[in-house]
């Protein structure tokens, strides 16, 4: 049996988990809203129209931010035909994503539904077919307490108190050729630099990203993000990057290392800001929005255009997905130092960790419980962990570490949480080496796996892949303990520190 190693102490930490880090996203994009979250006929529905059998699952997650309302929406969409008395709201072809949006939910309806999950909202502003004025005009509408024209249509929409949106995103992906108005990295700097203005004298407390580049395989990556810093540096708060794993036609191993690419883009970007930090002789570091992270897998059902509520890229993951989506949280978490937002693309039903079915059920897609676990077990201090695993090669990668491996220190509950995907086919023993935490205790091993790589959750199983505590497979040595992961597994394994009462 192979044996892998993970070394950590107390006093040597990447840094605390961003309470941002545990995001995800709501765009108007084929039934992530309508049929998905919003479902007025629904037998679940209550009296907002919102899916209540949604937000149980929704709950488990604990998220802590929601962006919205796009994506590639936004840079086509009139905030305000999303708000005020539905009867008079117009109907409006939405050229993004070829569909009919009835704005029979809009913002208002957004800030009840995410009052109702817990979470704080991260609201995109239109630079695509809009730009400085109307983002103006949303803030106003949304934080301004004084007497105005936009503050007073909010009051008699029903909204006394202002929302006081913390965080807003200027625009979204603007560097595509797919977005509607896109822009070159001069055009959008500069309109992103005078857009910050005007937002942050109207709100001095509000947070601000900018677009950064969409892909790292864009042929303009990574000047966009340098240049648009160059315009932008002194008014933004953080730069925004996007990664979708995609398997396609790759073999499993390869898939399960591609995570790999995503920690260089970060490591890539973060270059970058510094870079242009170091030529303005900034005494500012720049942070990172990882406002749009996710697997994708071709759809099990099929567009229709043209229609609302019509599932788009509706897939049910498969268990090899939530390894590789698994890697893809850890690593966000082993860069918490720069990493200040992240938020998972998308909630329900769009590669997805919630699908449902309209008129019908819920449940929950194998990426789900990664994502519900790190949620719950990953607030703390991120370990700076020395890892000695056995590797592997694949045709495009050398060198991958057959188990990707992260520490969490909370303080608080006085636990240690290691986090560990086994990528190979046959088990694997994680010895850990805690220093300076006393005596570790074994709490519990939590492990989601399955005996087939390409096992999914339906409505009628929607329980065959999930996880289950394991028993038996902690060891201790001297003052070690040690793990047996299963194969193609993801694991968490918790430990009472000796500070722990």
């Amino acid at each position: 049996m192979e044996t892998a190693k993970l070394i950590a102490s107390k006093d040597y930490t990447i840094g605390r988990t961003s309470e941002r880090l545990f995001g995800s996203f709501v765009e108007h994009m084929g039934s992530v809203v309508y049929n998905g979250i919003y479902e007025p006929d629904h037998p679940a529905a209550d009296e907002n129209g919102f899916r209540t059998d949604v937000l149980g699952l929704v709950n488990e997650l604990a998220l802590s931010v929601v962006r919205y309302p796009g994506g590639n929406f936004t840079s086509g969409y009139d905030w305000k035909d999303g708000i005020g008395p539905k009867e008079w709201r117009p109907v409006r072809t939405d050229v993004a994503w070829r569909q009919i949006e009835p704005n029979t939910f809009g913002l208002n309806e957004f800030m009840k539904w995410i009052g109702k999950v817990g979470a704080d909202p991260i609201m995109t502003v239109n630079l695509g077919m809009k730009g400085i004025e109307d983002a103006k005009n949303i803030l106003e509408y949304c934080n301004f307490e004084g007497d105005s024209y936009w503050s007073e249509l909010r009051k008699a929409h029903g909204v006394e108190q202002p929302y006081r949106i913390r965080t807003w995103c200027l625009g979204n992906e603007l560097d595509g050729e797919w977005q509607i108005a896109r822009k070159t990295p001069e055009q959008y700097g500069l309109l992103a630099c005078e857009t910050a203005k005007v937002m942050k004298w109207l709100d001095p407390g509000i947070e601000l990203v900018a677009v950064g580049s969409s892909t790292r395989q864009m042929a303009t990556y990574p000047e966009w993000d340098r240049k648009v810093l160059e315009l932008t540096y002194e008014h933004v708060d953080y730069l925004s990057l996007h990664n979708y794993i995609s398997k396609r036609e790759a073999d499993t191993a390869t898939y399960l290392a591609m995570p790999m690419d995503m920690e260089k883009q970060i490591r890539e970007v973060i270059a970058t800001c510094d870079y242009v930090q170091a030529k303005k002789r900034s005494g500012k570091t720049m942070m990172l929005s990882f406002d749009e992270w996710n697997v994708w897998r071709a759809p099990d059902v099929e567009y229709t255009p043209w229609q609302t509520g019509s599932p788009y890229d509706w897939v049910r993951f498969r268990m090899e997905d939530a390894l590789v989506f698994g890697s893809a949280m850890l690593t966000i978490l082993r860069h918490a130092d720069r990493i200040g937002i992240a938020c998972q693309s998308l909630l329900v039903n769009t590669i997805p960790m919630i699908l449902t079915e309209k008129g019908g059920a819920a449940w929950r897609n194998p990426t789900f419980y990664p994502f519900a676990h790190v949620s719950r077990y990953g607030r703390g201090q991120v370990l700076r962990a020395i890892v000695e695993s056995p590797k592997y090669d694949t045709s495009v990668y050398t060198d991958v570490p057959v188990v990707d491996t992260t520490a969490v220190y909370r303080e608080e509950q006085g636990e240690a949480t290691v986090f560990a995907v086994n990528r190979g086919d046959e088990p694997l023993l994680l010895e850990l080496s805690l220093r300076d935490f006393g005596t570790c205790r074994p709490l519990e091993h939590i492990a989601l796996k399955h005996e087939r790589l390409d096992a999914v959750n339906t409505s009628a199983q929607p329980l065959n892949v999930s996880p289950a505590r394991e028993t038996g497979t902690f060891t201790s040595k001297d003052d070690h303990t040690a793990v047996l992961l299963p194969p193609y597994s993801w694991n968490v394994v918790r430990l009472a520190t000796g500070e722990s009462r």
